[in-house]
């Protein structure tokens, strides 16, 4: 049987987040998994990665309808999100992709790969 992928992303996700409290002092990511969009009957877990610092944050969706794929969206905190959102496919998401993402985005620096 597949692993789950909320369960898969959740450890990714885990480990980016202390290899960047490891080295980025300034970058102090608050990671929260919302499944409240199941409760609206919306097939989708939501994971939302913060930085209250620069106020912005990276959203990841795992769509029941989009199965192999991560959707995923660069946001700020003070906006609502859009219904627009990036996709990768969830076999080339892993901690290397999730640590670049927070040092790019959380310290300013352009995205190298937004895809």
């Amino acid at each position: 049987m597949p692993e789950d992928p909320l369960k898969t992303l959740s450890d990714q996700i885990t480990e980016a987040h202390t290899k960047i409290q490891q080295t980025h002092q300034d970058i102090n990511p608050v990671v929260a998994v919302r499944r409240g969009l199941r409760d609206t009957g919306i097939p989708a877990d939501v994971m939302t990665v913060d930085c209250l610092r620069t106020r912005k944050r990276i959203m990841l969706i795992l769509h029941d309808e989009e199965q192999g794929m991560l959707l995923y969206q660069f946001a700020n905190l003070d906006d609502e999100a859009s219904d627009q959102f990036q996709r990768k496919r969830f076999s080339e998401v892993n901690v290397e992709v999730l640590v670049e993402w927070m040092e790019d985005y959380f310290s300013g620096k352009p995205l190298a790969d937004k895809k």
